[in-house]
Parts: C-alpha cells; sequence; structure tokens
C-alpha cells in the first residue's frame, strides 16, 4: 500500500509540474492538455535522465533522478509562466469539475488495476519473466544501455524506455522491481484512461456538445474495456445455442479452435474450459491450402490489462494518446509558424517541432512499431490544417513529404544512441498470398467498433459533403494495387529457398498452382476486404470531398504575436475530418497484413497484425466513442431508435468478455494475501531460490552462471530475472529474436553445460573468466538440468547457502 500511495504521489506530482507546460504548448485544445500531462511529464523526464545517464552526465541513482526531475520543473515553470490573461491556475479553478473527473478517473484505473493485480501478480509465463529481468536490471545498471540480463557482456537489445521509466519510478520511491512490476502496469492503464477521457472531451467539446465531462468517459470505456465479440460467442457456446447434440452447423462453419467443439455437460452460460480467455487475442486463424493452422495473435488492450504482461505495446499506450492529442493540435492550427531549411521550409513553429519531436522519438524507442501511424497522424493534421487554410495545391503533398521526413529523422536522431546499441530481426517485407482475413473473423474482433463507426459514417451524410465515385475509387485502387503487389512480390521471390520451402508445404507443383488457389481463396472469404473497403471508401469519400471544398472548414490563421503569447488558434469548426484521418489510418492499419507483412523470425503475419491491429484498435476506439455520443445525441428519425437498440446490443456483446473473463483470471478474488510482488511467487515455490535472490540483491553487481536453456518461456533464467545480475545465457529463442542472428551467443549453451559437468578445474576456470563469471549458482534447477560436478567447486569460497541451493564467488581477477 505504501508503494502505491507513494507512485501516486510521484506521478501526480509530475503531472502538475508539467502542466504549465503543457498548457502554454497546447493551447488550442479545450482541455489545454490537462489529461495527458502525466504522460508529457514522465516521457519529458524519462528522456532527459536517460540521455544524461547515456552521455554519462548522470548516474542512474537517486541524485540523477533528483537532478533531472528539477531541469524538467524549473523548465516547465519557466515555459509556462504566464503571458496570457488566464495562468494555468486560474484555469485549474475555472474548470475545477473537468480537472476532479480526470482525478478520479486517473485514481480509479489506477487503483482497481492494482487492486486486480494483488490478485494475480506472480511474473510468471508469457513474456513476463523478460519484462521483470528487464525492470531489475534497469535497476541495477549504473548507466545506460543498461545491461542485458540474459547475456552477460552486451546491452539490451530491446525498445527498452518503457523499462527505463519504470525503472525510475521505482527507484525514486524505493520499490522493488517485483512490485514495480505490477505497478507500472497499474500506472500505464490509468494514464490510458485519463488520456482517452481527454482526448474524447476535446472531440466532443470542438464538435459544440453541450456537456462533454461525462460523455467523455465513454473514451477510455471504448478503448480499455469494451472488447471484442469473443466473449459473447463463448457464452452462446457454453449455452449449447446451436448444437443439437454433438452437431453444430454454424460452429462448425465458424471453424473457431476451442469453438468447433461441442460444449461441455451440463450447459450454462459462464465459460469453464482452463483459460478460456486466451481465445480472445487468437481470433484470427490462418489455414494454409492444405488445412494446417497457423496462429495469429489479435490483442486488444483488455485482453493486454488482463494478462498484464507489461510489453512495450502497452507500456506505450499512454504515449500513443499524448500523440493523437499533440496531432490534434496540429490539425487545429496549433503552432504556427515557419522553420526555414536551405532548400525548402516547414510550416510549423520550431517549439512544435520540437516537442513532437521529443515525443514521436519517445514513442517508437516504447515501441518502435507506433512510430509510423502517429507520425502519419501528425502530418496528415498539419496537411488537413493547410488545406482548410490556403485551399489543396500540390505543395501540401510536398509539405506532407518535407515535414514528415525531417520529423521522422529528428525523432529518430533525438533517441541515437539506443539505436547505436540495438538490432532487430526484422528484414523487410515479404508478400501474403494465401492468408486472406476471413470477414466473420475481421467482424468478431471488431464488431464491438465496427458498428458505431459504420453507423458513424452513415450519419455525416447529413453534415458533410462525400465524393462517393472518388472515395470507394481510391479504396478500391488501393486495394487491387496492394494485390498486385503482393502477386508481384511473391513471383518474383518464387526463387528463393524459403519460397520454394512454402510451395512445397503446400503440395502445389509450382508458384502458378498456388497463386490460383490463393487468388480463389481471397474471392471466397471475401467478406474481410469487403468489409475495409467500405469502410476506407466512406471514410474516403468525406475527406477527397473536404478536400475538394478547399475552404469549407477554414481555419484562421493566428498571428504570430498571439502565437508568442501562447493564444490558442482559432480552431476548426469540427473535429470531424481529424476523426476521419483516425479511421483512415486504422484501417490502412488492418488493410495491410492482407497483402503483406514484416519479415522477422515467426516467420509468418502474426506479429504484423498484432502489433497493426493494436494500433488500429486504439484509433478506432476512440472514434467508435464519438460516434455513440453523436448517435445518441444527434440522430432524428424512426431509424435513430433501431440504431440506437443496435448500438447498444453490440456494446454489451462486447462487455461480456471484460465481465466474465476477469473474475476468471484472478480466481474469483480468492487469494489468501494479495501482493503486488512479481517476484513472491519464488518464496512460495522455491524459497532457497528466493533465499539466493535476496541475498545478491545486496551484492556488487556481477555475472551470474545459472542453468540455462535455448527455449523460451521456461523456469531457467531465474536468479539473473529477480535479482537484476546477468547471466552467460537466459531463453535462446528470444535471444534470437532481440538480435537478428545466433553469432552474439553461440556456444554459450555448451560452455555452461561445461562449466557444471566437466571435472577440470582449470578447463573451468577458462569458462568463468571467458565471461567475466563472479557468482556461480548451483541448485535443483542446475541439478535436474546437468549432471553437475560439485567436488572441483571446493576451489571457490562458499559465501551464501539456503538448503542444498549454495553460491559461490569467483575472486577477482587482477
Amino acid at each position: 500500500m505504501t508503494n502505491f500511495i507513494l507512485w501516486y504521489l510521484l506521478i501526480t506530482a509530475l503531472g502538475f509540474l508539467t502542466f504549465p507546460l503543457a498548457y502554454r504548448l497546447l493551447p488550442a485544445l479545450p482541455e489545454r492538455g490537462y489529461a495527458l500531462s502525466r504522460a508529457l511529464g514522465l516521457l519529458l523526464w524519462g528522456f532527459i535522465f536517460w540521455l544524461a545517464a547515456s552521455f554519462g552526465l548522470a548516474r542512474n541513482d537517486l541524485a540523477g533522478l533528483f537532478a533531472t526531475l528539477l531541469i524538467l520543473a524549473v523548465f516547465s515553470l519557466w515555459w509556462g509562466r504566464s503571458v496570457e490573461s488566464e495562468s494555468p491556475l486560474h484555469w485549474l479553478k475555472k474548470h475545477r469539475g473537468y480537472v476532479l473527473v480526470v482525478e478520479i478517473l486517473f485514481l480509479l484505473a489506477f487503483a482497481g488495476l492494482a487492486f486486480v493485480r494483488s490478485h494475480a501478480p506472480e511474473a510468471l509465463g508469457t513474456e513476463k519473466p523478460m519484462e521483470l529481468a528487464f525492470i531489475n536490471a534497469v535497476l541495477r545498471s549504473e548507466t545506460f544501455p543498461p545491461n542485458d540480463p540474459w547475456l552477460s557482456g552486451y546491452a539490451i537489445s530491446y525498445y527498452y524506455f518503457g523499462y527505463v521509466l519504470t525503472g525510475m519510478m521505482a527507484k525514486f520511491t524505493a520499490t522493488s522491481g517485483g512490485v514495480a512490476f505490477n505497478l507500472m502496469i497499474a500506472l500505464v492503464f490509468g494514464m490510458s484512461a485519463a488520456g482517452a477521457y481527454g482526448l474524447l472531451y476535446n472531440f466532443l467539446t470542438l464538435a459544440r456538445k453541450r456537456s462533454a465531462i461525462f460523455p467523455a468517459l465513454l473514451g477510455p470505456l471504448f478503448l480499455l474495456i469494451v472488447s471484442n465479440l469473443e466473449g459473447f460467442l463463448e457464452v452462446l457456446h457454453r449455452l449449447g445455442i446451436g448444437w443439437n447434440g454433438s452437431s453444430g452447423p454454424f460452429w462448425t462453419w465458424l471453424n473457431m479452435r476451442d469453438l468447433s467443439t461441442p460444449p461441455a455437460q451440463p450447459l450454462g452460460w459462464i465459460p469453464e474450459r482452463f483459460w478460456w480467455w486466451w481465445r480472445a487475442a487468437r481470433v484470427i486463424h490462418d489455414y494454409d491450402l492444405t488445412g494446417a493452422y497457423g496462429e495469429i495473435i489479435d490483442e486488444f488492450p483488455f485482453f493486454s490489462y488482463l494478462l498484464a504482461d507489461l510489453h512495450p505495446h502497452v507500456l506505450a499506450m499512454p504515449f500513443g494518446l499524448l500523440a493523437v492529442g499533440l496531432a490534434l493540435h496540429l490539425y487545429l492550427g496549433g503552432w504556427a509558424g515557419e522553420i526555414n531549411l536551405r532548400l525548402t521550409k516547414i510550416p510549423l513553429a520550431p517549439r512544435g517541432f520540437a516537442i513532437l519531436a521529443v515525443v514521436l522519438g519517445g514513442v517508437a524507442f516504447l515501441n518502435t512499431w507506433d512510430l509510423p501511424v502517429y507520425l502519419a497522424l501528425a502530418g496528415l493534421g498539419l496537411a488537413f490544417y493547410r488545406i482548410r487554410q490556403h485551399g489543396w495545391a500540390w505543395t501540401r503533398l510536398e509539405e506532407l513529404v518535407v515535414f514528415g521526413f525531417t520529423l521522422g529523422l529528428s525523432a529518430i536522431l533525438l533517441y541515437f544512441p539506443f539505436y547505436v546499441s540495438f538490432s532487430s530481426q526484422a528484414g523487410g517485407i515479404l508478400p501474403n498470398i494465401v492468408f486472406p482475413t476471413r470477414g466473420a473473423y475481421l467482424w468478431i474482433m471488431f464488431g464491438s467498433l465496427f458498428v458505431p463507426l459504420f453507423l458513424f459514417l452513415l450519419h455525416l451524410r447529413s453534415k458533410l459533403p462525400a465524393n462517393l465515385r472518388l472515395g470507394f475509387g481510391l479504396a478500391l485502387g488501393l486495394t487491387l494495387f496492394l494485390w498486385l503487389f503482393s502477386t508481384v512480390l511473391g513471383l518474383a521471390l518464387a526463387n528463393t529457398d524459403a519460397i520454394r520451402q512454402f510451395i512445397t508445404s503446400q503440395e502445389a507443383t509450382g508458384a502458378g498452382e498456388v497463386l490460383r488457389a490463393a487468388t480463389l481463396r481471397r474471392f471466397e472469404f471475401i467478406g474481410g476486404l469487403t468489409t475495409l473497403v467500405l469502410l476506407l471508401g466512406l471514410t474516403a469519400a468525406y475527406l477527397t470531398a473536404i478536400r475538394a471544398e478547399g475552404q469549407n472548414d477554414s481555419v484562421e490563421n493566428p498571428s504570430s504575436e498571439s502565437a508568442l503569447a501562447g493564444q490558442p488558434a482559432q480552431a476548426a469548426e469540427t473535429p470531424l475530418p481529424f476523426l476521419l484521418l483516425m479511421i483512415l489510418l486504422g484501417g490502412l492499419m488492418v488493410l495491410a497484413p492482407e497483402f503483406v507483412y514484416l519479415r522477422d523470425g515467426f516467420g509468418n503475419r502474426m506479429n504484423t497484425v498484432f502489433k497493426f491491429y493494436y494500433q488500429a484498435w486504439a484509433l478506432w476506439s476512440l472514434v467508435a466513442a464519438f460516434g455513440f455520443v453523436t448517435i445518441f445525441s444527434e440522430m432524428r428519425g424512426w431509424l435513430t431508435w433501431a440504431a440506437r437498440i443496435v448500438l447498444l446490443l453490440v456494446t454489451m456483446m462486447g462487455m461480456a468478455y471484460p465481465i466474465l473473463s476477469l473474475p476468471n483470471r484472478v480466481n474469483y478474488f480468492q487469494s489468501e494475501e494479495p501482493t503486488l510482488n512479481a517476484s513472491g511467487y519464488l518464496a512460495r515455490y522455491t524459497p532457497a531460490d528466493a533465499a539466493v535472490v535476496e541475498f545478491l540483491a545486496d551484492q556488487p553487481w556481477g555475472v551470474v552462471a545459472e542453468a540455462s536453456t535455448r527455449d523460451s518461456y521456461t523456469e531457467y533464467a531465474r536468479i539473473a530475472t529477480n535479482s537484476g545480475l546477468a547471466n552467460i545465457m537466459g531463453w535462446g529463442g528470444h535471444q534470437l529474436q532481440w538480435r537478428g542472428g545466433s553469432e552474439a551467443f553461440a556456444g554459450r549453451q555448451e560452455d555452461i553445460r561445461l562449466l557444471y559437468e566437466i571435472p577440470s578445474w582449470e578447463k573451468t576456470s577458462e569458462i568463468l573468466a571467458r565471461y567475466n563469471v563472479r557468482y556461480v549458482v548451483i541448485g535443483d534447477l542446475e541439478r535436474r538440468t546437468y549432471q553437475v560436478n560439485e567436488q572441483k567447486f571446493i576451489n571457490l569460497p562458499e559465501i551464501f547457502r539456503s538448503g542444498d541451493t549454495v553460491v559461490y564467488l569467483v575472486p577477482e581477477r587482477p
């Protein structure tokens, strides 16, 4: 409880320290960035601290944290000093109702998820050990980049900024890595709830809704709680609906794993299958031409927080919402000015460009997959402001390209020390030839968002002009182009070993046979593409009409004097074009993996679908929430009630998953001793290992030798994971993903085996010296893994023993 209070006080103080800066930077936003100020403050503090520690200007300790926090506070208060008639403090008093709702929402979200995590806190299974290892490694590293806890002698080769932010919060509040693991995911949930609320409040206020304070609560509801429709299908399946004995034509047609077999008897309405809620993140099924199943990940936010992996896509969420807020400010005409380059210019004030570069660079450092979509949203936001201001011309496209390139490059250069030590498994683009997404699967995944989105788009026919022919022509043309590109790319790669092996696996005689079968399959499962073309076509129809109208939503250009004074730009009449851009980008994220995917160690489109769908959900959910409010506040006529009833029913279907899965995930809150310590399981299951970890926490940093494995998702690397020390080798499969090859760790598994098994002390000493080992652990796991030759370790002093687990100290070498 003490740690929770300290984290709450720290992040709240950080938010209030940063609000003066947000107030000056974001004058065009109705709520002046208040709901985003915590995320802004944490990112800026993290950027200053990480940069200073990377260049040796500060150490990763409490003094460095205090010094960099002081720098941020002074800068925020100086830059945010009032030059307006209304000071930040006066604004807070004037809008105390809004401020109160934001604060209550954040506290409830933060405390609520912390309470949930206290009933299932263990960092066991899935990616949790990796994430806990990174947090503890950050806490034990004196400078950055932090040491890789699973590969001694190397720095972490992963987007680790989120774990630096976690470590900062933990070190400042004297919180252990295990407790910080669970507090951080609760904090991210709370900041995301506040950010989604603030963004929807801005959208509704700009749309002249009478009162946005309470309707804006739908923002965090649709982003974080409303889920896909798999949970509703679980209920139908459990009730036996659609089943007649062992026959279920609908479920056979649907062909979803776990749901295509008859329900267990006796029937009920609450799913009882072990970890049944896992299936919701595996809705998209890829079956190749032979019928073989390939697993595809399609997480959505509630699942992520339910599972509680502290992975980059989750850590980045509140900062992605911050990027949306900055893009909205661009769209509203904020940061008017110019940056003159040698050959061209950027129509943006330097301060706006700078904050965008820092935030987008931070987003890339948090989760590199997020950079393109938020960079595109910022560029398009600026482009549509310029179009409303000056009308359409080809120079708008030139401005967009120059802005996007220079901003993207600047965002990367600001975080250049990270990229120096970063290697990736990414290896170009590959075609997706034979795996179209069935319409049924796509609607199960996004149906709770598709319904409000389509109803909202149809309602816009009465509010905005639409160029349907051009819009649908562009959507269909893009789809056909991607199809053609995928086909041509497949043919170009047909003679490579990977493609030849794939053709053989499909029991085909050549590429032509595969392409014919794949084309027929595309038409057989055309529902997914049809949905996306309709969505993109309607969206593009409105956006191209706005472009054609030129200045039908014109925005007055603020004078340079008012801009320097921080005065709000004259906002656009409506946020609708910006919301349409969010729909467009989300649609492109879902459309892209229908035809191409990023080549990585998984060998299929699993990871691309995972990352792109997650971004689409973040964008679409906010627009869906806006559409929900619009449908209930604006629509008139006899069709209105039908639309509202459909919308309510689908939203309730989307709520089935969170309502039923949460109690199941935490064993119906029956934990005897709730705790936030993610490492607490060690004391229960392997108390000797827990004692070793506690002992090593007070010892100088050094490399630890412990049992290792080539596989991932195992019990191995438990000492390095929970202590923050580096071992010789952790999960080999993960190292392969992070480094794109095995060169860095080739031979290490065999060396560890020899270290424990060979009788020769001379050769053992050579291995200890090769990896600069400081501590040797021999416990139950080592004895089960190797034929340990324990006699030879009498050459080393025993410094700790707990039961049969021993820690030996390797003397420092001269």
